[in-house]
């Protein structure tokens, strides 16, 4: 009887500490204020590193490329100003990201990141109407952009939830974000109605103010890039326990 006990007593330590061993694509961070920071900033890069490859354990396979719905401009007044819808957007490279910087406050789960990220490649629908340049610019066709040198802040503060489970998750309270770009090189092609003069114009404004456009689209796009960001945050809150990021014994 004591026999059986004693091999019952085994199995439930040992599935206890498999249950809760640490995940392979985390590093868990001890609860130090002189540590804890560069530890997060680590801790981000080596999930970053799995994220790229896919982690069937959360349920996530790919990460690319990073889809935004639609995002609107409108240069000038009038019924001649110039207005542009583009849609369906696709980034690709923003995997390639590296958290250069954390800040924490663990009493208020508050969290600031600094990230940079080398080169995003963008592809999207467009449809624009108006005048550009003295030129009727009505049209639509394939939008492409090279972003080069992006930097970016995310601020967010989370809550602490018990799961199912017992353990504590956590859960995105609000979040927000900037960035900056060093360096764009933007396009149009496959203009519907074939008019090179129209494509040319546009190549040619959008190239020469490339970084007032990214100014006139960027309210739109931190706008639904936060969205972005606080839905996958969420997706990874959801799977992973506070206390494999955070050691908190």
């Amino acid at each position: 009887m004591y026999h059986k006990f004693g091999i019952l007593l085994l199995l439930s330590i040992l599935g206890t500490i498999f249950a809760q061993q640490q995940p392979y694509y985390l590093q868990q961070c001890p609860r130090d204020e002189a540590a804890i920071n560069e530890c997060l900033r680590d801790s981000g890069n080596k999930l970053v590193h799995y994220l790229q490859k896919g982690i069937p354990e959360l349920d996530i396979y790919e990460i690319e490329p990073v889809v935004i719905d639609e995002i609107g401009i409108v240069l000038g007044s009038g019924p001649d100003g110039y207005r542009a819808l583009f849609r369906n957007i696709q980034a690709f490279g923003v995997s390639n990201i590296t958290v250069t910087n954390v800040r924490s406050d663990l009493d208020s789960l508050q969290f600031q990141l600094t990230c940079e990220i080398p080169r995003i490649r963008v592809k999207a629908q467009y449809r624009s109407t108006g005048v550009l340049i003295l030129v009727k610019a009505s049209g639509a066709g394939d939008y492409w952009g090279e972003y080069e040198g992006v930097k970016a802040k995310i601020y967010f503060k989370a809550l602490a939830n018990e799961g199912p489970d017992g353990r504590t998750y956590l859960s995105t309270d609000s979040v927000k974000m900037d960035f900056n770009v060093k360096d764009i090189q933007m396009g149009v092609d496959n203009i519907a109605n074939g008019n090179s003069v129209i494509q040319a114009a546009l190549n040619l404004f959008i190239n020469s103010n490339s970084q007032e456009l990214l100014k006139e689209m960027k309210p739109a796009l931190r706008t639904k890039l936060t969205l972005v960001i606080r839905n996958f945050m969420d997706r990874l809150f959801a799977k992973i326990p506070l206390d494999e990021w955070i050691n908190l014994n």
